[in-house]
């Protein structure tokens, strides 16, 4: 039973995240939206309820099998992407880059303002 409630918050997350979407025209996918609803029910109940929690370990579990698709669509679409490989290479040169640049600004400033702005 505490499975299908887990499933039941993340699927319900995830439809709220969906009308969200359509109903604002916000240009972000459902699903995105709907991890945010999550995080933000998260943040106001401070802990992560026990149902919940079997449910995420439980598909993290099997978190490698949703990139079977992934691979397949690459094997079958090779030859467009070799046409594109240069732009697509670059792309996630540049969007790595900044991940890690943003990333490492805001633990700067998250241990920064931890420690009372003290230099680390």
């Amino acid at each position: 039973m505490p499975l299908i409630m887990g499933m039941s918050v993340l699927l319900g997350c995830q439809f709220i995240g969906e009308l969200l979407v359509r109903a604002l025209s916000v240009p972000v996918p459902g699903p995105v939206m709907g991890m945010v609803v999550l995080l933000i029910g998260l943040m106001i109940r401070g802990r992560v309820p026990g149902a919940l929690r079997l449910a995420g370990e439980g598909l993290l579990r099997y978190l490698t099998l949703l990139f079977v698709p992934a691979g397949v669509g690459i094997m079958v679409h090779f030859g467009l992407i070799g046409a594109d490989i240069w732009v697509l290479l670059v792309t996630l040169v540049v969007s790595t880059a900044l991940t890690i640049v943003v990333t490492a600004k805001v633990l700067d400033s998250l241990a920064r303002r931890r420690s009372g702005g003290e230099e680390a």
